[in-house]
């Protein structure tokens, strides 16, 4: 399955009766609720990370995967959207890249 896939599948769910779907229920529950569990999940990833646990980590960043694209279709951020600024940033250096973003 691809990022693109699973996104398809998170934006079907979108609508869908929150009994019928983990990733219904999660969008039910909001974006706050959605990026509260890419937190999580993001710092399980890390901690599979720092202790070299590769089986681990490859769950982990599994989920992270997923709980990220489940965040952005709570916000309405289109998964291309977000592939089209990675595919901007190839074409610089990543220290000029880094530096020309805006500190707010």
């Amino acid at each position: 399955m691809t990022l693109d896939e699973l996104y398809t599948t998170i934006l079907a769910r979108k609508d869908a009766d929150p009994s019928s779907s983990w990733t219904a229920q999660l969008l039910a529950k909001g974006p706050e609720k959605c990026a509260e569990k890419f937190g999580e999940e993001s710092v399980e990833a890390i901690i599979e990370a720092v202790k070299d646990d590769k089986a681990g980590l490859t769950s982990e960043a599994a989920d992270v995967l997923y709980h990220l694209l489940v965040m952005l279709a709570a916000r309405d951020v289109p998964l291309s959207d977000v592939m089209d600024t990675l595919a901007a940033r190839q074409a610089t250096s990543g220290i000029a890249e880094k530096a020309g973003r805006s500190r707010t």
